[in-house]
């Protein structure tokens, strides 16, 4: 296991300070806010802890509400709203500095049979048959990545443009967005744990599906944006360790705010998580010629 990996997996075991509270950190203080992906991946933790193990998780809705501070733990209070022969219902608020900062209500469904269907996988070349985003996104910015970027815990793998690539280029833009990920190691057989792996991972490349449409970047200097909601469903069982394809889209943005829409497939072609989120994105002008 990679030393980012076993620091994730550090992030996400979340102290128990009582039956339904709980505490977590953020790995890094010098940055300007907590990233939503881990927040909502703790909040998860939290209240899965509070769930039999036989009812997996769902669905979640989440609602940022104020940046997270990374230089002080975040609470997360756990509401046991309900527990029903097949369905189970958690609210979790995390809170900092007296107020929340975050929402999330999730629901555990007992398993049992039904009917079956889903989306064919869109047709892609395999995953080791495309460069990793890090190596692509040092050649653009010509420089190199900080360590903990370049060798991170979820191995990112692009198979059409990057957003900044899409800004230097107007014939690369495009409202689609198709990334392999995994997990870059081996995990224990633990449901919980991949699926909230892989909500930390969704929030990495969602909003770069609305930049992709207009050719801009974050890395242009004028663009900046954060997320407002996030919203999954689990439909099968996956394991974050193995290859996975994030098939993104964006149908709308407008009012400085951008809507993202994915899809998870395993390699073997089944869809295993649906993800919509909305954020905030806003761009300011370029300076004119003198």
């Amino acid at each position: 296991m990679s030393d980012a990996l076993d620091k994730l997996l550090d992030l996400l075991d979340l102290e128990q300070i009582e039956a339904n509270i709980f505490r977590g950190r953020s790995p890094d203080e010098t940055v300007q806010r907590v990233f939503g992906g881990q927040v909502a991946g703790q909040a998860l933790v939290a209240a899965g802890r509070t769930v039999p193990q036989d009812r997996p998780v769902h669905s979640l809705h989440a609602y940022f509400i104020r940046p997270g501070d990374p230089a002080v733990p975040l609470v997360y209070a756990v509401d046991r709203v309900r527990d029903g022969r097949s369905f189970t219902t958690r609210r979790v608020s995390a809170i900092q500095h007296g107020r929340t900062i975050f929402t999330l209500s999730a629901s555990f469904h007992r398993p049992e049979p039904g009917l079956v269907h889903g989306t064919p996988m869109p047709l892609v070349p395999p995953p080791e048959d495309v460069r990793r985003n890090a190596e692509r996104l040092e050649e653009a910015l010509g420089v190199a990545l900080p360590g903990h970027f370049r060798d991170g815990p979820i191995d990112l793998r692009s198979v059409g443009p990057l957003s900044i690539e899409a800004a230097r280029d107007p014939s690369l833009r495009t409202a689609h967005n198709l990334v392999w990920l995994r997990v870059d190691g081996d995990l224990p057989d633990d449901p919980l744990l991949h699926v909230c792996l892989m909500t930390y991972a969704s929030d990495l490349t969602l909003l770069d599906t609305v930049l992709l449409e207009h050719g801009v970047s974050w890395y242009d200097g004028h663009t900046s944006g954060a997320s407002l909601d996030h919203a999954m469903w689990f439909h099968r069982p996956f394991r974050a360790d193995q290859w996975l394809l994030y098939a993104q889209e964006s149908p709308i943005a407008y009012g400085a705010r951008g809507l993202a829409r994915g899809e998870v497939f395993t390699a073997a072609g089944d869809l295993v998580v649906s993800v919509v989120q909305e954020g905030l994105i806003r761009t300011t002008p370029k300076p004119g010629p003198p």
